[in-house]
């Protein structure tokens, strides 16, 4: 009898432990209010774009975070944030997800990250008319060369990386780096494959000669670091939509 009894206060403590996680997971939280915080920048063209005079939303990554509250037969709240704090932000639960970023070990300290379902590569860009001035990573890499970036993403420490040597301008957002390429007050910028395409149709940049891809990195959403149930539940959607081709479907959509 009191082995009996032991075995059912184990199972008890169980659980509520169980029930306890349950009830702190995000996953809960979305369900019982019905909707879906997501953090977004909306600028990072054509992942997400924000129209400031609807305070509207549009992209890859929008069309992502709607699926999912979708399937999850809740509302969705856009969240504005910005690079620097996006970490931030899902730590301390202003939004459950956040739309895409780069996985990287910074960030993997303090966020977790969703299945990936995407992946960029890195290009330095300049305008035509600078782009005989360069050829190859080390001709950016120089004193004089103004290199722009954005405060706070991976393309900043990445500059800081290849051109220590060249004069590096960091802009905070909602300001870009790119701009500073574009205004002329700078002569070269880097982004991924994704929104250089973007950029190339819409403003002319090219991409800077003789430079081949760089830091290849999967992207994915951010999630709360110590929140298992969420987690596997949109990794799980992951794989889910991945088999049923809804990724490269939105792929084809934004020319990705």
């Amino acid at each position: 009898m009191r082995r009996l009894l032991k075995a059912v206060a184990v199972a008890a403590v169980g659980l509520s432990l169980a029930g306890a996680a349950s009830a702190q997971s995000a996953l809960n939280e979305i369900l019982n209010t019905g909707v879906l915080k997501v953090g977004t920048t909306g600028d990072w063209n054509p992942m997400t774009v924000r129209d400031p005079a609807t305070n509207s939303y549009k992209g890859f990554d929008i069309d992502i975070m709607n699926e999912l509250a979708t399937d999850l037969g809740v509302e969705i709240e856009f969240v504005p944030t910005d690079w620097k704090t996006l970490v931030n932000g899902v730590v301390a639960r202003q939004y459950h997800i956040t739309g895409s970023a780069s996985i990287s070990p910074p960030r993997m300290k303090a966020a977790g990250f969703s299945e990936s379902y995407i992946a960029v590569e890195i290009f330095p860009f300049t305008m035509p008319e600078k782009a005989a001035n360069f050829s190859g990573y080390d001709s950016i890499n120089k004193p004089g060369v103004k290199v722009a970036t954005t405060l706070g993403t991976t393309f900043e420490a990445l500059v800081r990386e290849w051109f220590p040597e060249a004069d590096i301008m960091v802009v905070e957002a909602p300001a870009r780096g790119f701009q500073e390429v574009l205004a002329g007050r700078a002569d070269v910028f880097i982004t991924s494959n994704i929104e250089g395409s973007t950029l190339i149709e819409k403003f002319g940049v090219v991409r800077v000669p003789e430079t081949e891809p760089r830091a290849p990195s999967p992207i994915a959403m951010l999630l709360p670091q110590d929140d298992q149930v969420w987690i596997n539940y949109v990794n799980n959607w992951v794989k889910l939509k991945k088999a049923k081709g809804f990724f490269e479907a939105n792929k084809a959509k934004w020319g990705l």
